[in-house]
């Protein structure tokens, strides 16, 4: 008897038996929906968090799936009692893989399980281990109507639905980057109460109790009620349209201070199981039910020389490759290898990852990321420290793009095009976001930012500059000094206005917009506006403050239907026609930033 899970929107554990049938979908053990999770639990030796035979490093759990001539091999990882998210537990004799299927029709699968000292890294086989289930087999049916599959790279600038078809662009939070420093999290604390002098402090864990109300019935909690806060802060964000979130997963002897997967701050071999189950568990709620991408941030600038000194050892091998085990299988994923990754003037004195380590890390995800999901890496601020850190790596095939931090908004349009032409000349083309946007004290005011609000200056110049460079959207970044700020945040409607504008403009380029087929073409437009064409057949042009420019229309003869959007309301209004085969006239029908769709 096989017991498994399979997870939806919520949790079933079925408990089948195979059938003798010959018709494969009979005598197949699980029957499941393409790209829905399974998690396949193996109980085999009895063990604990801080046993000798440390379970993390001495054993090594791996499961191949095989469909045909496809073949995934997926790590598994140790569970404690397969509900550690719930009971708490440290000890148990649960091994478990997560996997997501990515094919319909027949899969088999069957289990590598070696236990040695430090199998899990070396690669080493080591001695078998007994365990239940060592093989089986899974029956795929056509996905649920409305599924999307997972992001995949099948385009120069943009990640695509595998399902659907259709085109990605983010527009997510990226602040509080501590945002697993909740308090309904096991394990979790501050271990040091220091702050670098005029950037962020906060006082304790995330409550997120301003959204306990965005909480729905049935939505998830665990230990009887915990988690209605951060569950309906990923709620509340979800239903303003944005698709993304941002965190990291080890902030030790950085910023925070508050975030690892282990057991203990100093001790990177033993991870915490009810911790990562319930990390788990809020991630499932973000993919399964509301559709967010987890840009999953594995370090920062303080802390990138903690694990191997900065290569990838055996520390950093062990933590890569539990995170990849429990969480890799999502239909979202980004790998981000580190925020203000490199070497600036600050690291320089204290410690950061070479090229040659970077390239190490993106790589081993390349070699052990089954689902190849996007990595990218966090830019520092200025021009000249992207220049020195990220030239070098142009050109490498591993690395899929960049996460910009822009300490000057006005440079947000001009770096995104940059980096894309840069790379694609370089002949590994580079996706192209904006993750962080400066000064480093500001970032997005909130909607009542005082002395003055700067939300209508960075809706042009980052969210839109971004856009019309060929950029794949951004994420916002709430500055050290303002309220609600990076480390402080407790309400993500401090922003409510921002997410709107933010989804608006998300939603006309997926609905209005051929954008996988469209290029920045500034040159057929005045200073202070922005072009972004398909010649001949579209033309999207931003103006920015001035609310008037020219476009160049003397390729493209014929009428041409205007429209003009609204940045901040998202209402789209018809304009009548121009005559192309010159030079157009465009005035924006109001005040402030505004954008004419032109097209056949």
């Amino acid at each position: 008897m096989l017991q498994y899970q399979l997870l939806t929107s919520f949790t079933l554990i079925i408990l089948l038996t195979a059938c003798n049938a010959p018709d494969p979908s009979a005598s197949a053990d699980i029957t499941v929906a393409k790209w829905q999770k399974i998690s396949l639990d193996f109980p085999g030796p009895e063990t604990n968090e801080l046993a000798d035979l440390n379970p993390f490093t001495d054993y090594r759990l791996d499961v191949t799936f095989i469909n045909g001539d496809h073949k995934l091999t997926i790590p598994g990882y140790y569970a404690a009692d397969g509900e550690a998210g719930e009971t708490g537990a440290e000890a148990g004799n649960i091994w478990r893989v997560n996997f997501r299927p990515d094919m319909e029709g027949f899969w088999e699968w069957k289990t590598d399980f070696h236990r040695g000292e430090n199998v899990a890294t070396t690669g080493e086989t080591g001695q078998p281990v007994n365990h239940e289930n060592a093989s089986g087999s899974i029956w795929v049916i056509a996905p649920v109507p409305g599924e999307t599959g997972r992001l995949e790279r099948n385009h120069p600038r943009y990640l695509q639905w595998s399902e659907t078809g259709e085109y990605f662009l983010k527009g997510g939070a990226d602040s509080p980057e501590n945002f697993l420093a909740y308090k309904d999290f096991d394990g979790t604390y501050r271990h040091r109460k220091d702050f670098r002098e005029g950037e962020n402090k906060t006082e304790g864990l995330h409550h997120f109790t301003a959204h306990e109300g965005d909480w729905k019935t049935g939505d998830l909690t665990w230990m009887a009620g915990k988690g209605k806060g951060m569950v309906g802060a990923l709620n509340y964000l979800a239903g303003k349209g944005i698709n993304s979130f941002y965190f990291l997963t080890m902030n030790i002897n950085g910023d925070g201070k508050d975030v690892w997967p282990f057991v203990k701050h100093d001790d990177f071999t033993r991870f915490d199981c009810s911790k990562l189950d319930q990390w788990e568990m809020v991630f499932d709620h973000a993919d399964d039910n509301l559709g967010m991408m987890l840009h999953i941030v594995l370090q920062e600038t303080e802390n990138e020389t903690l694990f191997d000194g900065g290569d990838t050892g055996p520390q950093r091998s062990l933590y890569l490759r539990e995170l990849i085990a429990r969480f890799g299988h999502h239909r979202a994923v980004t790998w981000n290898i580190g925020e203000e990754n490199g070497p600036n003037d600050w690291s320089k004195a204290n410690g950061f990852q070479t090229n040659a380590q970077q390239a190490a890390m993106v790589n081993f995800f390349e070699e052990n990321d089954p689902y190849n999901n996007y990595v990218t890496v966090h830019t520092h601020p200025t021009k000249r420290e992207r220049k020195e850190i990220i030239d070098p790596l142009l050109g490498n095939a591993d690395l899929d793009g960049l996460s910009l931090q822009v300490h000057i908004p006005e440079e947000c349009h001009e770096q995104t095009q940059y980096w894309i032409e840069a790379s694609a000349a370089a002949g590994v083309p580079w996706i192209a976001t904006i993750d962080e946007v400066g000064p480093w004290f500001r970032g997005l005011d909130p909607d009542d930012g005082a002395p003055y609000n700067n939300q209508d200056s960075v809706r042009a110049l980052v969210l839109w500059g971004n856009l019309m460079a060929g950029g794949a959207g951004v994420e916002w970044y709430f500055g050290a000094r303002n309220a609600h700020n990076d480390l402080g945040m407790e309400d993500w409607r401090s922003r409510d206005r921002a997410w709107g504008w933010t989804s608006h403009a998300i939603d006309f380029f997926r609905e209005y917009l051929p954008f996988d087929a469209m290029e920045p073409y500034d040159k057929l437009v005045g200073e202070g506006a922005y072009c972004f064409a398909k010649p001949g057949e579209v033309y999207l042009v931003y103006l920015l403050f001035q609310g008037l420019t020219e476009l160049d229309l003397s390729a493209a003869s014929g009428d041409w239907t205007l429209r003009w959007l609204n940045p901040r309301t998202g209402e789209l209004t018809d304009a009548g026609t121009v005559t192309g085969g010159a030079s157009v006239q465009l005035e924006a029908p109001g005040e402030g930033d505004f954008a004419a769709l032109l097209t056949k």
